[in-house]
């Protein structure tokens, strides 16, 4: 059963990591809200499956190596879209039509976010799984300081906090369903 979550959690990287490809004008089929909720369930089914995989008698388990390295690249890659939903759902008002992604990319006051998303996950995967959780709040301290000056615009602040709650909670969920197929 572990190693069916297993796989489920490898698909979330193929289907985070086109995102980051679209600067080179290659296309993901599938929409932006469809893809997000896709890396949802597969996390979802995986930690699901991991969860009563570890109380089905003779049920084998993933080797730790292996459910460290898919959690942290699931962490990293598929945050990316996930974040970007909830960006679009937070600027959609209601009783107008959902806004495009060059309306949302031309609202959102902070740049850079992708590249510190991406590595904002990959410290804080990293440093859960090395059995470190204060570096989880070393790395949003830096993020903070890093941003100080822009947070003074409310859209800005607004955007910050969104982008990483959502990040830090997918990093964490990514490391939890990883923790529960190693073991």
């Amino acid at each position: 059963m572990n190693w069916t979550a297993w796989a489920l959690l490898l698909a979330v990287i193929p289907f985070g990591a086109p995102r980051y490809f679209a600067a080179s004008g290659w296309r993901w089929p599938l929409s932006q809200t469809l893809t997000s909720a896709l890396l949802v369930a597969l996390l979802s089914a995986a930690g699901i499956l991991a969860a009563i995989g570890n109380h089905l008698p003779g049920s084998s388990t993933v080797p730790g190596e292996l459910a460290v390295i898919a959690s942290v690249a699931a962490a990293t890659l598929g945050g990316g879209p996930v974040t970007e939903a909830v960006f679009r759902l937070a600027a959609f008002k209601r009783g107008c039509e959902e806004p495009s992604t060059a309306e949302v990319a031309e609202s959102a006051p902070l740049r850079g976010g992708m590249w510190i998303g991406l590595l904002e996950r990959a410290a804080i995967a990293s440093t859960l799984w090395v059995g470190w959780p204060e570096g989880l709040a070393i790395v949003l301290a830096v993020k903070g300081l890093g941003r100080f000056s822009e947070l003074k615009q409310h859209a800005a602040a607004e955007q910050f906090i969104l982008g990483t709650f959502v990040s830090v909670l997918w990093a964490c969920a990514a490391v939890g369903v990883g923790l529960l197929i190693g073991s």
